[in-house]
């Protein structure tokens, strides 16, 4: 990959960065903002993410900066395209790794037909129920914050598309799936539903963002690199003025 050596944060730059596992994705928001007023030697710079990320997830994150945080709802809407596994046979409250398991199911009738045939019923607009362990707001108030503190809460189900759902391979109990979807999508939510059309159950266990709309996985650096690309750039301050 190509090192760009010049930058213009505040009229705007689209930055592409794989994002590590345990970080949130206001973490590297954070790294970058600061990474960018200490380069620039300024208090303030506009610096947003277009697509959260869960800490247990990976893979691609958009950073705007500048005038270009204008554009998160444009690159937010796009198409997304995910990897991963689901581990069959349990269930956990958050629908992935975050919480213990809570429930165990047969996964003796599960077939590799039965695994094709599941993803077709998710094919094209359905409707779906975000997870508790989530950031949808309730009241204003997070509804992981409420789920952490054992409050009764219902999220109601919404309308996403799924584009592309398959099973690329199974190493029973775990199957490894890629995923193209519209925007609101949850995975975990997927894992989920998915489980139960298989008269089981079923939790994220790993999953990659590789492509938001034309951006892949490819093109994106390690926040390492971006914070080495960004302090030895030779990114003029009076772009600022």
């Amino acid at each position: 990959m190509d090192v760009k050596t010049n930058f213009n944060f505040i009229d705007g730059e689209v930055l592409l960065v794989d994002k590590p596992l345990g970080w949130t994705s206001f973490d590297v928001v954070n790294k970058i903002r600061y990474a960018i007023k200490r380069k620039l030697n300024i208090k303030k710079i506009k610096v947003g993410h277009a697509g959260t990320l869960d800490p247990l997830a990976t893979g691609l994150l958009i950073i705007c900066t500048g005038k270009f945080t204008k554009r998160i709802e444009e690159f937010q809407a796009q198409e997304k395209e995910y990897t991963g596994t689901f581990f069959l046979g349990a269930t956990t409250p958050s629908f992935d790794l975050e919480t213990e398991v809570d429930q165990k199911y047969p996964t003796d009738h599960i077939t590799e037909e039965m695994l094709t045939e599941a993803t077709q019923s998710f094919n094209g607009e359905i409707m779906q129920e975000p997870p508790l362990f989530s950031a949808i707001k309730i009241k204003g108030e997070r509804a992981y914050n409420k789920a952490r503190k054992n409050q009764d809460v219902k999220l109601a189900p919404r309308s996403v598309t799924i584009h592309e759902f398959e099973i690329v391979n199974s190493d029973m109990p775990e199957v490894f799936f890629r995923v193209k979807c519209g925007k609101g999508t949850y995975i975990r939510s997927l894992a989920r539903d998915y489980g139960k059309s298989l008269n089981s159950g079923a939790y994220l266990s790993k999953l990659c963002r590789t492509q938001i709309g034309n951006f892949r996985i490819e093109n994106a650096q390690s926040i390492e690199a971006m914070i080495s690309e960004i302090e030895e750039s030779n990114t003029d301050i009076v772009n600022i003025n």
